[in-house]
C-alpha cells in the first residue's frame, strides 16, 4: 500500500495558516460558508479556460475499466492532480484496479465529508463513433440540420457558446464531474479558502464493472474511509437541466440466460421442424415474465413497496414532462408499472439488456442457432432483497417446465431434458436512499439555494445505480447525490458528450456545496 502522498503537506498548511491570520477569504463577509453566489460565479468565469485544458488531458486518458494498465496510468494521473490540490493520496488496493483516497484535513473541523467520485468508463466501439477516436475529445455544434459538426477548440478563444458539447468517452461519466470538483477545489484554494470540514475524497477504478471490490474494500478501511456524510457529484441532472439534488439510486444485480438447441447450429432446410430452435424458447421465456404493459408478471416481484401520502408528495413535486420525454425517445406510451416516472423508479426493475443468437444483417445465415443468450438486469430498491429477486426469476423459469443449471450442459442433460437453460447471475451492490433532510441533503439543497436563490428540484431515488450502499450500510452514513451533467449525454452509448454550459454550471454547482459549513 502506498504511504500517504506528503508533497501537498506545505500547501495545505499554507491555506490553513493564511486563513486563520487573514480571517475570511477575499470578497467574504461573514462566515466562511457564505461565500458570495457573484463571488463563486467570478471564480468560475476566471476558472474555464484552464478547467477546459485540464479537462482535455483528462478526457485523453483511456479508461475502460477492463484494461487494467490504462487503469493505473489513470490513478498515477490523478494522485499528481489531486497532489498538486493539497491533497494527501494514497492507494487502496483491491483483488482488481486499486482504488485512489485522497484527503485535505482540517483539525479544527468537527465533521468529516467523504466525497465519492468515478474515474472509469464503460467500453467503446470505435466504429459507432463520429470521430477518428473516442478518447482524443472533440468540440461540435448543431448544423442548421441539427446534425453535429465538429469546430476547432480555438473557437472557444472568441466565444462561448453554452450549446456546444465535448464528445468523448467519459466526458458525462464521470470524468466531467471530476474536472468540475478539481476545478473548484482550484478556485477556493485561490481565495485560500479552508473548507469547514475535514474533506475525504474516493474514487473508484471499477464503477462501469459494477465496483466488485468496493464493498470489501470499505470494510477493510472502514477507519481510514469513516466520516459524518457523503456527497456523490455524479448522474446527470433533471430532464429540466434545473439545479437538482438526489437521495438516493437503485441497485443491480445482473443474470445470464442461455438456452440450448442443437450442439451446432444447424441447416434450418435440412432440418426446420424437427430440431428444435431455442430463440423461440427464450422468447417464450422472456415473453412470460412482462405484461405488454411492461408489468413484470413473476408473482411477488414488487413485494414491499409502498408509497404512502408523504412519499407520494414528494414525487408528485418533480417537475417531469413525461410527454416530452416520450416524444424526445421516440416512444408513443410509458410501461404501466405505475402512473408516473418517478413513482415508477420506486419499484424493482426486470430489464432485458442484450440478446445474442446467431446472425444478423449481412451475416445472415438460414441456420438453427446452436443457443439464445439474453443479458438480463434487475434494478433494486431498498425495499429489495436482491438474492429473493433472483430466485423468483429462476423459479418462473423452473415452473414454465426448463431443467435449470448454472454451467454447460452434459450430454446425460442433453439427452434427458427437451427444455435446457443455463442460469447464472451476480450481485452488484444494493439500493440506498437517505432523507431530504439528513445532513448532505441539507448542505447539499443550502449550496445550490444559495447559488441559485430557490430550493432545488428534490428527486427521491434516480433509476440508475451507484455503489454507494457499501458506504452507507458499512460505514452508516447518510449519502446525497449532486449532478452536474447535462442528462442527454448519451453516457454508457457511443458519442457520449457534455454540454458546454453545464460544464460551467457545475464547477459553480460543486464550489456552492462544498463552501458550506455541513449541518
Amino acid at each position: 500500500m502506498h504511504a500517504l502522498n506528503r508533497r501537498p503537506a506545505a500547501l495545505l498548511t499554507t491555506l490553513l495558516l493564511s486563513v486563520v491570520a487573514a480571517g475570511p477569504a477575499q470578497g467574504q463577509s461573514g462566515p466562511p460558508d457564505e461565500l458570495p453566489a457573484a463571488q463563486i460565479r467570478a471564480l468560475t468565469r476566471e476558472r474555464v479556460p484552464e478547467a477546459l485544458s485540464l479537462y482535455r488531458e483528462f478526457l485523453s486518458l483511456p479508461n475502460v475499466a477492463g484494461y487494467p494498465e490504462d487503469i493505473l496510468r489513470l490513478v498515477e494521473w490523478m494522485e499528481f492532480a489531486f497532489a498538486e490540490r493539497g491533497f494527501l493520496t494514497r492507494r487502496i488496493p483491491m483483488k482488481g484496479s486499486p482504488l485512489l483516497y485522497a484527503e485535505r484535513p482540517n483539525p479544527a473541523a468537527e465533521r468529516t465529508v467523504l466525497v465519492y467520485l468515478q474515474a472509469d468508463g464503460q467500453p467503446v466501439d470505435p466504429k459507432a463513433w463520429l470521430q477518428d477516436d473516442p478518447f482524443e475529445p472533440v468540440l461540435k455544434e448543431r448544423d442548421r440540420l441539427g446534425n453535429w459538426q465538429e469546430i476547432p477548440w480555438n473557437s472557444l478563444e472568441d466565444e462561448r457558446n453554452p450549446d456546444w458539447r465535448i464528445f468523448a468517452r467519459s466526458a458525462s461519466d464521470s470524468k466531467g464531474p471530476m474536472t468540475q470538483f478539481m476545478t473548484a477545489i482550484d478556485a477556493l484554494n485561490e481565495i485560500g479558502f479552508v473548507l469547514p470540514y475535514s474533506l475525504k475524497v474516493i474514487i473508484d477504478t471499477e464503477e462501469e464493472l459494477g465496483s466488485p471490490h468496493l464493498p470489501e474494500a470499505v470494510e477493510a478501511h472502514g477507519e481510514l474511509l469513516a466520516a459524518d456524510m457523503q456527497l456523490i457529484f455524479d448522474t446527470p441532472l433533471h430532464a429540466s437541466n434545473e439545479p437538482t439534488v438526489t437521495f438516493g439510486a437503485r441497485g443491480i444485480s445482473m443474470i445470464t440466460l442461455t438456452v440450448h438447441g442443437p450442439r451446432v447450429p444447424q441447416h434450418s432446410g435440412l432440418y426446420g421442424n424437427f430440431v428444435p430452435n431455442p430463440v423461440f424458447h427464450l422468447a417464450h421465456i422472456l415473453s412470460s415474465m412482462k405484461s405488454p404493459d411492461g408489468r413484470v408478471l413473476i408473482p411477488g416481484f414488487y413485494e414491499g413497496v409502498a408509497i404512502d401520502d408523504a412519499v407520494g408528495e414528494q414525487l408528485a413535486a418533480v417537475p417531469d414532462d413525461e410527454a416530452a420525454i416520450l416524444r424526445q425517445m421516440g416512444v408513443a406510451r410509458a410501461d404501466a408499472v405505475a402512473p408516473s416516472l418517478q413513482e415508477s423508479l420506486q419499484y424493482p426493475s426486470l430489464n432485458v439488456r442484450g440478446l445474442a443468437s446467431g446472425w444478423v444483417g449481412d451475416e445472415a445465415r438460414t441456420i438453427i442457432p446452436a443457443t439464445a443468450t439474453a443479458e438480463i438486469d434487475i434494478r433494486l430498491v431498498k425495499e429489495s432483497d436482491p438474492d429473493r429477486l433472483v430466485r423468483l426469476v429462476r423459479e418462473h423459469i423452473e415452473g414454465l417446465g426448463y431443467h435449470v443449471i448454472d454451467r454447460e450442459p452434459t450430454d446425460a442433460e442433453r439427452r434427458q431434458h427437451a427444455r435446457l437453460v443455463t442460469f447464472t447471475s451476480s450481485f452488484a451492490y444494493n439500493a440506498f436512499r437517505s432523507d431530504f433532510d439528513s445532513p448532505p441533503g441539507l448542505m447539499a439543497r443550502a449550496g445550490l439555494e444559495h447559488l441559485y436563490g430557490e430550493e432545488p428540484i428534490l428527486i427521491r431515488t434516480i433509476g440508475g445505480s451507484i455503489p454507494i450502499a457499501p458506504f452507507v450500510d458499512t460505514l452508516d452514513v447518510p449519502a446525497a447525490i449532486v449532478p452536474t451533467v447535462n442528462i442527454d449525454n448519451n453516457q454508457h452509448s457511443p458519442n457520449e458528450n457534455l454540454r458546454l454550459g453545464n460544464f460551467v454550471e457545475g464547477i459553480a454547482m460543486i464550489m456552492a456545496v462544498l463552501s458550506r459549513t455541513p449541518p
